[in-house]
C-alpha cells in the first residue's frame, strides 16, 4: 500500500503560477507593508542627515528599493524558522508555510533570489557599502532563529533593520560620524520597542510553545521597560539634534514622537492583544513624524 504522505504527493495538483506568486507575495508581506515602513523611516532619516538634507536620489532609490527587497526576504527566511510554530499561532496559523500553500524549499528560494536582487542594487555604490552590505544579510538570516536561543531577538531584529542608517551614512560621505552611530543606536532601541509591543500579542502562545522574546523577558514589568526605552530614544534623537545643530522643526518632530509614545503607551495599559498591536501599528506614524520634521528643518535652512 502505498505511504499516505507519497499518495498526498502523488496527488498534490501543480499550483498556477499565479495563484503561487500570490502566495509568494503574501509570504514576503507585501499585503502588509508595515514592515517595509519600520525599516524605510530610520534609512531615511540616515539619508537625509548624511546628505545634508540633500541626498542624491540615485542612492536613496537604491536604498528604498533595498529596504523593500530585505524586509521582504528577511520575512522569507523569518517563516521558514517558523514552519512549524506559526501553525500554533493564533496570529500566524494562515500563513502560506504554515497552511501548506509553499513548500519550505520554495521559502529559502525566495530568499535566496530576493537577497540576489537587493545585493545587486548595492553593487552600485562604493566598495566599503558593498561589504557593510554583508553584515544586513548576515543579520536578517539569524535573526529569526534568536528567538529559540534568547529572551533577546528583538534587539537581533534592532540591529538588521538599523543597519541601512550606517549603511547610509558610508554611501553618501564614505565613513560613519558620531551622529550616525548615534542614530544606528535609537533606530536599534525603536526596534526593541516596537517588537516589543509586537510580541505582546503572542506572549500567551509564545509561552506554551516554548518561544522567547523581550515581552516574555520583562514579564509584568513590560511598559516601565518599553518606557525606559522610548525616553532613551527620545534623549537620543535630542543629541543628534544639538550635534547638528537643528533647529525648531526638528525637535518639533520629535516631540510630536513623544506624543505618539505617550499614546502607546495608553494602548498597552491593559495589554490586550488587539490594543498591544496598535501600538506597534502606531510606530509607523511615530517614524514619519521624525523624517517630516528633519526635512522641513533642512528645507527651512536650519
Amino acid at each position: 500500500m502505498t505511504p499516505p504522505e507519497v499518495q498526498l504527493r502523488v496527488n498534490r495538483a501543480p499550483v498556477p503560477w499565479g495563484d503561487r506568486l500570490v502566495n509568494y507575495a503574501v509570504l514576503v508581506r507585501l499585503n502588509r507593508p508595515i514592515g517595509i515602513l519600520l525599516l524605510l523611516w530610520p534609512a531615511l532619516w540616515g539619508l537625509w542627515i548624511a546628505g545634508e538634507g540633500q541626498p542624491r536620489w540615485t542612492v536613496v532609490l537604491i536604498f528604498v528599493l533595498g529596504v523593500v527587497l530585505m524586509r521582504s526576504a528577511g520575512c522569507a527566511i523569518n517563516d521558514y524558522a517558523d514552519r512549524a510554530i506559526d501553525g500554533r499561532v493564533a496570529r500566524t496559523n494562515q500563513r502560506p508555510l504554515a497552511t501548506g500553500l509553499i513548500q519550505p524549499k520554495e521559502a529559502i528560494g525566495v530568499f535566496v533570489v530576493l537577497s540576489l536582487l537587493a545585493f545587486g542594487l548595492v553593487l552600485l555604490l562604493d566598495i566599503k557599502t558593498i561589504l557593510m552590505s554583508f553584515v544586513a544579510v548576515t543579520l536578517a538570516a539569524v535573526y529569526p532563529f534568536m528567538k529559540r536561543y534568547t529572551h533577546l531577538p528583538q534587539l537581533v531584529l534592532g540591529m538588521a533593520f538599523g543597519w541601512a542608517v550606517p549603511m547610509a551614512f558610508m554611501a553618501l560621505t564614505g565613513n560613519v560620524s558620531e551622529v550616525g552611530w548615534l542614530l544606528y543606536i535609537a533606530a536599534v532601541i525603536w526596534a526593541l520597542i516596537y517588537d516589543t509591543e509586537y510580541a505582546m500579542v503572542d506572549r500567551d502562545d509564545d509561552i506554551l510553545i516554548g518561544v522567547k522574546s523581550t515581552a516574555i523577558l520583562f514579564g509584568e514589568h513590560d511598559r516601565l521597560v518599553i518606557g525606559l526605552l522610548q525616553l532613551t530614544m527620545l534623549a537620543l534623537l535630542t543629541m543628534v539634534g544639538n550635534k547638528l545643530e537643528l533647529g525648531g522643526s526638528y525637535f518639533l518632530g520629535v516631540a510630536g514622537g513623544a506624543i505618539l509614545f505617550l499614546r502607546q503607551q495608553q494602548l498597552l495599559r491593559k495589554r490586550l492583544p488587539r490594543d498591544c498591536f496598535k501600538a506597534f501599528l502606531n510606530n509607523n506614524a511615530f517614524g514619519m513624524t521624525v523624517f517630516l520634521g528633519l526635512v522641513v528643518d533642512y528645507l527651512l535652512g536650519s
